[in-house]
């Protein structure tokens, strides 16, 4: 283990939340109001817990020597990993549907601690939670921009099921059967 500690979603991680996602999505060139559903870290509880998913984060318990460490800081440590995910009929209006299934969401590291293990310990605990909640397949979703997470869900023993075109992006779905 990285040190990295998931745990579930707590309204005062709002805030360090949005950051990670908005300097993981920058880092790649993304804009986030160009994502399908974007607005879904406003309100986490409403988004993800009310609908049957979750959402986790990942603390490091002491400060993370970055310029704004202190807006990715909550009561427990620095916010470094993000995630969720939402039963599969209950995903977005344009995504594929697959009974049965789970669908990862907003899957983000920081960028000054990407490469450490963080999302894979962050994946290791959502796909533990979506497997005691009797989900399968996983499906994830991803634009070919962000190349290393092109890179990432194969080597987590996903496999590329398709690609689509959603506005400017191209996007690469990914699927893990847990059988």
């Amino acid at each position: 283990m990285s040190g990295l500690r998931c745990r579930p979603f707590d309204q005062r991680d709002a805030k360090a939340v949005q950051r990670v996602d908005e300097l993981a999505l920058a880092e790649t060139e993304t804009d986030p109001d160009d994502i399908p559903g974007s607005g879904d870290l406003a309100d986490v509880a409403a988004s993800y817990l009310d609908r049957g998913g979750e959402f986790l984060v990942g603390v490091l318990p002491e400060p993370l020597e970055v310029e704004d460490s202190a807006a990715i800081t909550t009561h427990d440590g620095s916010v470094v990993a993000i995630g969720g995910y939402l039963p599969g009929e209950a995903g977005y209006e344009d995504e594929r549907t697959v009974p049965g299934a789970a669908e990862l969401h907003r899957m983000r590291v920081h960028p000054a601690v990407q490469g450490q293990g963080y999302g894979r310990d962050l994946l290791a605990a959502l796909e533990s939670r979506i497997t005691a909640a009797d989900f399968d397949p996983i499906l994830a979703t991803t634009a070919r921009r962000q190349r290393k997470a092109i890179a990432f869900y194969p080597s987590a023993g996903y496999e590329q099921v398709d690609e689509s075109t959603l506005g400017e992006y191209e996007l690469v779905h990914f699927e893990k059967r847990l059988d």
